[in-house]
């Protein structure tokens, strides 16, 4: 499939628009989106970073005088790059590294919002390779539901968990 921009080369970037229950797809190649800079093909004034930002001012409001001020004063800015929350607000990007630890108050709220509640992430593991990890997963998701079965003081499950725990771990060849 060829480019439906250029017409000359493979299309490698693939974009679905639903609007109004209308399917409207995208192909385009790596060049002529880098051409229109981060926009997304078929739309005039919208870039993956205005998501972003639209998403990161969604707590801005209007307020009173003496709120502003004192909000001027604790200005959030990077210490290694001097970025700024709103500075980061307005471009929906990162000016470094730590500005993920400076910024991450603000972000927190935004990303489990997004992710449903979720802002853990571990990753994805091979299974060829990932035996012993996703045993070292499963061990761990075992010792929470352990816990939560220990607070509610239903004992006899506990112990059977526990049991199965100790199991899996005998197979691992030693304990956590």
């Amino acid at each position: 499939m060829y480019c439906q921009e250029c017409q000359q080369r493979p299309a490698t970037l693939h974009f679905t628009k639903i609007i109004n229950g209308e399917k409207n797809e995208i192909h385009i190649c790596e060049q002529c989106a880098k051409e229109k800079g981060d926009f997304i093909p078929g739309s005039n004034s919208f870039s993956i970073h205005n998501l972003l930002s639209g998403l990161l001012n969604f707590e801005q409001h209007p307020l009173s005088e003496s709120t502003s001020k004192a909000r001027s004063q604790q200005v959030m800015q990077c210490s290694k790059c001097g970025m700024t929350y709103s500075e980061f607000a307005k471009i929906g990007r990162f000016g470094c590294s730590n500005c993920y630890k400076t910024f991450a108050s603000k972000l927190d709220p935004v990303l489990k919002r997004i992710h449903g509640g979720n802002t853990d992430h571990s990753g994805k593991i091979p299974k060829r390779i990932g035996n012993d990890l996703l045993e070292r997963k499963k061990i761990n998701q075992l010792r929470q539901h352990l816990q939560q079965l220990i607070h509610q003081e239903e004992f006899e499950e506990a112990a059977q968990v526990r049991d199965q725990i100790k199991s899996m771990e005998k197979r691992l060849g030693g304990s956590d």
